[in-house]
């Protein structure tokens, strides 16, 4: 296979030149050559967007560095999904789009500068005006249709001020990423959209963990995706699946589907792999293994809400271990960010009539996963009251709480009204379908498992090594159609199971 070298076409690895030109050219060269590999030797490369072709392998070697310009003009608005939406925004730093055979390999970094990105987030988020672009004026005209027909929360929304990711792969198929470091993306660091067959194997992905958006790596609506022995240390979620928002991801209607994750580590975001809040066109099909989470302020997170629709089904979970997480596990329906306020069924706590926009959250089994100095609950799992969470297990699990008295937690999720634990149990609210076979549950404060407008139970050996003396290891509320076994009573201490109502079952 022919290789194209960067240097035969003028660039120069200084930090200096500027090399848009000299990338742009061996690219076209290896295109019409019928593909090859361009190739990166050791260096630093300053250079504007990089536009990807079919049957083409970018391979950076060990030492080289691609530095983005951190100039908002050097990016012209492209077609893109831009936070569930489709829409126009600035073009990201590398692009890809109808691509097949496309890969970037090596031991180089990919170097977004996002910075100034950062930064005019941040005064648009404290109500200032947008930085001055040539293309600002276009992306609001070419959006003006969507502006003005949805009403969003995000920050960006009124002024079209959308930051790019580090690289975006669009509409492509058989997809490698491999060994190469992504790191400080002026937004997301790594979108795949619409992409089919997928492998990425021992990336790193890297952000401040005061990134604003800075996810690592976000599966868009994509199909038949391998992830594996992969890094992520960032400001956001890391791994992070997603197809679509509301009544623009429902159009598309195209899911996440078919993916596998496994042997990953994960350090800071504010989740290691999470599903959503963008679900539209429904997430299914999904493993997660062996992989090892520190510090993330959730483990797993399933996260949705009344406008998405679509929903998350077939998740598999195995071998997991956490540490120093804040909620080890979050499933929420009832996600309360991005929604249009003004709409009180999105917000109503009272069940109210299933639409297209109700999201299906089922059949998610958990096992042998351990979780040590979590901080706000063991888990959450918080369904709508009109669309219950469906067939939840968890088998071989423990969760151990911080004993720090100091601690004062947080919210395990962020649903609907603000909920505050500290060294809590598993709460479970509107789930219909919950096994716990082999849990143990070492909380600060409170019973292991909190019960709330539920059914259909089944708990076989739910355990508390350190009970406290006038705490139940169960409490149920509105909570019927339970089966217990697997415990005993012991003197002196409160009843294993305390039935807060009488429309607790036995």
């Amino acid at each position: 296979m022919a290789i194209y070298d960067i240097t035969s076409y003028g660039a120069q690895g200084d930090g200096l030149q500027d090399n848009t030109a000299a990338i742009a050219a061996a690219i076209e060269a290896c295109s019409a050559g019928g593909g090859g590999t361009v190739y990166v030797p050791a260096g630093d490369y300053v250079t504007g967007p990089i536009v990807l072709r079919s049957h083409i392998t970018l391979q950076l070697e060990a030492g080289s560095v691609l530095r983005f310009t951190p100039r908002f003009d050097a990016y012209p608005p492209v077609q893109t999904r831009w936070s569930g939406y489709e829409m126009w925004g600035y073009s990201p730093l590398i692009y890809g789009n109808g691509l097949k055979q496309v890969a970037i390999k090596g031991e180089g970094v990919i170097e977004g500068q996002g910075q100034a990105w950062w930064d005019a987030y941040r005064v648009i988020r404290a109500g200032g005006a947008a930085p001055a672009s040539e293309h600002l004026p276009k992306l609001v005209e070419l959006n003006r249709v969507l502006t003005d027909t949805v009403k969003s929360n995000i920050v960006e929304w009124q002024t079209q001020f959308l930051r790019p990711p580090l690289l975006q792969l669009m509409h492509c198929e058989e997809v490698v990423l491999e060994g190469i470091t992504l790191q400080n993306s002026p937004f997301w660091n790594t979108h795949l959209v619409y992409c089919d067959d997928v492998s990425l194997r021992g990336v790193k992905f890297k952000n401040p963990s005061t990134t604003p958006n800075g996810d690592g790596l976000d599966v868009d609506s994509c199909s038949n995706v391998r992830i594996s022995d992969c890094h992520f240390d960032v400001g956001d979620d890391c791994l992070c699946l997603k197809s679509g928002i509301d009544e623009d991801g429902r159009r598309v209607g195209r899911p996440t589907e078919n993916v596998a994750v496994t042997n990953c580590t994960m350090l800071h975001g504010h989740g290691g792999v999470v599903l959503g809040s963008e679900t539209a066109g429904g997430i299914r099909n999904v493993t997660i293994s062996n992989c090892i989470f520190i510090g993330t302020d959730r483990g797993i997170r399933i996260k949705t809400n009344r406008a998405r629709g679509g929903g998350v089904e077939n998740v598999r979970i195995s071998n997991i271990y956490m540490e120093d997480v804040l909620c080890p596990l979050a499933i929420n329906a009832f996600y309360k960010h991005g929604i249009d306020e003004s709409n009180p069924l999105l917000t109503s706590p009272e069940a109210v009539p299933v639409t297209e926009g109700t999201p299906v959250i089922r059949h998610i089994q958990i096992s042998d996963v351990t979780a040590k100095n979590a901080r706000a609950a063991a888990g959450f799992i918080y369904g709508l009251p009109e669309m219950p969470i469906e067939d939840v297990a968890l088998r071989h699990v423990t969760f151990e709480m911080t004993l720090d008295p100091a601690e004062e937690g947080g919210e395990p999720d962020m649903v609907r009204e603000e909920r505050i634990m500290a060294g809590d149990g598993i709460l479970c609210r509107h789930v219909q379908g919950l096994e716990l076979h082999h849990v143990r549950v070492e909380t600060r404060q409170g019973p292991a498992l909190l019960l709330e407008d539920s059914r259909e139970i089944e708990i076989d050996g739910l355990r508390m090594k350190k009970r406290h003396a006038d705490t139940p290891v169960i409490t149920m509320k509105n909570t019927d159609e339970v089966e217990v076994s697997g415990f005993r009573e012991e003197k002196g201490q409160a009843p294993y199971l305390a039935k807060a109502d009488p429309a607790a079952a036995k």
